[in-house]
């Protein structure tokens, strides 16, 4: 055997790294260095390593729609009030923002209701 191929020598692998992310799936890598002169011969060894890492889940914040258009108004004369309402698309998660209200309520008014004509009231004085 030859034996003019040196074997490589190599640094111990540093730390690995921090996640990639700050939540959630991510990468880590860390890596070593070569020693011996390149020169000596070919080296092989691989210099860096990556592997999955894995942090909390990430926060899902209350996703809604948008607003209906306002209900009718819920009289036909007077006050009332009408609705719009969105859906939740997204429930939170994970401590994410919580879903604000999904429903309003506004107040309407329509034309005035009429009690009873004035014409009859005119009349009935008039025969009294």
């Amino acid at each position: 055997f030859p034996s003019d191929t040196i074997p490589c020598l190599l640094s111990p692998w540093s730390e690995w790294s921090d996640c990639s992310v700050t939540c959630g799936k991510g990468m880590r890598t860390r890596q070593r260095m070569l020693k011996s002169a390149a020169e000596l011969g070919d080296c092989n060894e691989e210099l860096e390593q990556a592997e999955k890492c894995m942090l909390p889940e990430c926060p899902i914040d209350c996703e809604l729609t948008e607003w209906s258009q306002w209900s009718e108004c819920n009289t036909s004369c007077g006050k009332g009030h009408m609705i719009r309402t969105r859906m939740i698309k997204i429930e939170p998660q994970f401590g994410g923002a919580a879903c604000p209200e999904t429903v309003q309520r506004t107040k309407c008014r329509v034309r005035k209701c009429l009690r009873g004509s004035g014409m009859e009231k005119r009349r009935w004085k008039e025969a009294r």
